[in-house]
C-alpha cells in the first residue's frame, strides 16, 4: 500500500479520548484534498463529501452497542433504537448518508446560531422524535471549529433525556481546540471525525479548513 505524505500519515497524537479520527488513507487524503479546492464545483463537492459522509456514518454505527440475536444462527443486532439528529443547515447534507445506511431512520433538527450580544451560541429551534430519550443518537455537523454550536446542541439533547454515552457526533473535519472543548464539557459523548485539522486560527476558523460547508453544499456555483 502506497504510504501517504509525512504531514497527512497521521492525526494529531493528543487528541482527547472521546475522539474517534478515521483511519488516514489515500482515498480519505484524496477526498478531503477535493473539498478543500476552492476550484471544485459545487456537484463535485456534493459527490466527494458525501462519499466521506457515508464512510463517517458507517464508523458511527460500528460504535453503536449490539447485543446477541438468534436466528437461523447466532448474530447480533443493535441494542436499541437510534436517530439522527441534524444541526441545521449544513448538518442536513449527512442525512442522506444515514438514510442509505440505516432505513427509515428517525431526524430531528435542531438551528443554532450565534447571538451578535453575547456571541454565545443560541438555541433557535428544535425538532426531535418524541422517544428520543429511548434512542441512541448520532448528531450531524459536518464542521467542528470552536464547538460551540455542537455542544449547545448536546445540551438540548441532554435536556431531553440523552444520555451523554448514547450520543455520537458525526463530523467531517474538526480540529484540536474544538474537540478539546467538547471534551471538557461533554467527555462521555464520543466524537468520529473524518480528519483532525491543525488548528483555529484567531477568527476562530479552521486552519486549512474548506471554507463555508453548508455555502458549498447547498448553493449553486
Amino acid at each position: 500500500m502506497a504510504s501517504l505524505p509525512a504531514h497527512l500519515a497521521s492525526a494529531p497524537s493528543d487528541l482527547p479520548p472521546n475522539a474517534c479520527p478515521l483511519p488516514r488513507s489515500g482515498q480519505l487524503a484524496g477526498l478531503l484534498t477535493s473539498i478543500r479546492d476552492k476550484n471544485t464545483n459545487r456537484g463535485d463537492f456534493i459527490f466527494y463529501s458525501d462519499r466521506i459522509i457515508r464512510l463517517l456514518v458507517e464508523e458511527g454505527l460500528n460504535h453503536l452497542p449490539v447485543v446477541e440475536k438468534s436466528l437461523d444462527y447466532k448474530g447480533v443486532g443493535f441494542e436499541g433504537k437510534i436517530c439522527g439528529v441534524s444541526i441545521m443547515r449544513a448538518g442536513e447534507s449527512m442525512e442522506a448518508g444515514l438514510r442509505e445506511c440505516c432505513r427509515a431512520v428517525r431526524i430531528g433538527k435542531i438551528l443554532i446560531q450565534r447571538d451578535e450580544e453575547t456571541a454565545q451560541a443560541k438555541l433557535f429551534y428544535a425538532k426531535l422524535p418524541d422517544d428520543i430519550a429511548n434512542r441512541y443518537c448520532l448528531l450531524l455537523d459536518p464542521m467542528l471549529a470552536t464547538g460551540g454550536s455542537a455542544i449547545k446542541a448536546i445540551e438540548v439533547l441532554i435536556d431531553h433525556g440523552v444520555p451523554q454515552e448514547r450520543i455520537i457526533f458525526l463530523n467531517l473535519v474538526s480540529c484540536p481546540e474544538g474537540l478539546q472543548a467538547m471534551y471538557d464539557v461533554y467527555p462521555q459523548v464520543k466524537i468520529v471525525t473524518a480528519w483532525v485539522d491543525e488548528k483555529l486560527n484567531e477568527q476562530k476558523y479552521i486552519v486549512p479548513g474548506l471554507g463555508d460547508f453548508g455555502d458549498r453544499y447547498f448553493t449553486s456555483n
